[in-house]
């Protein structure tokens, strides 16, 4: 089948991320036990991802559950956002520019609620591709099958002339499960050289 659409993955892929340990530096910053900020946030950070909550009852769940002040859940948001959108990783993000116009393009992400906005100010994500799907905007997130499907329904290609590129194993399996070609991400020279392998011979 020809591949008609190529699809990548966010943090770890598009862009850069370091281990996200910020409950971690500011627990000890403000004097808070280890595990405190996830502990009294999980339910929160689960319902961000999946567009339930807003950020003002993000940062409100904060200050009410762990005691905080204003400034005090901003400078740890900040950091968490900081972390979050790691950096550009530009090599791959020219890559999936130039394959349009000849291959619709997506992204598909496991996200939370403000993604959409601030990865298009820092990386211009909207500009990049035919299709943004956001877990956090459509309420659910990978590896539901109903997100696959949808994600080719938007593309308007079927599932084996599509291409998607995370760096989660148990993600690109169940992308190949669900009869989508896949590539697993582990460094931009292997990702773009698999790439190209797939859409030279399909």
């Amino acid at each position: 089948m020809v591949i008609r659409a190529v699809v990548f993955d966010v943090g770890g892929v598009l862009a850069l991320v370091e281990p996200m340990d910020f409950d971690r530096r500011w627990e000890a910053e403000l004097g808070l036990a280890d595990g405190a900020i996830g502990a009294a946030m999980a339910d929160v950070w689960a319902a961000g991802a999946l567009g339930r909550v807003s950020e003002d009852e993000v940062h409100k769940a904060m200050r009410d559950r762990l005691g905080l002040t204003r400034e005090q859940v901003d400078a740890v948001m900040a950091e968490m956002w900081r972390q979050y959108l790691g950096v550009p990783n530009t090599e791959l993000i020219a890559y999936a520019r130039a394959l349009r116009p000849a291959y619709r393009t997506g992204i598909l992400s496991n996200s939370f609620v403000g993604a959409r906005e601030r990865e298009h100010r820092e990386f211009g994500f909207g500009d990049l591709v035919d299709e943004l799907i956001y877990s956090h905007e459509v309420g659910m997130s990978k590896p539901d099958p109903a997100l696959w499907e949808l994600a080719c329904r938007r593309m308007g290609v079927a599932p084996g002339e599509t291409v998607f590129v995370d760096n989660a194993p148990a993600l690109v399996q169940s992308a190949r499960e669900f009869g989508m070609q896949a590539v697993l991400f582990r460094d931009t020279v292997q990702a773009t050289t698999d790439l190209d392998a797939l859409l030279a011979t399909r």
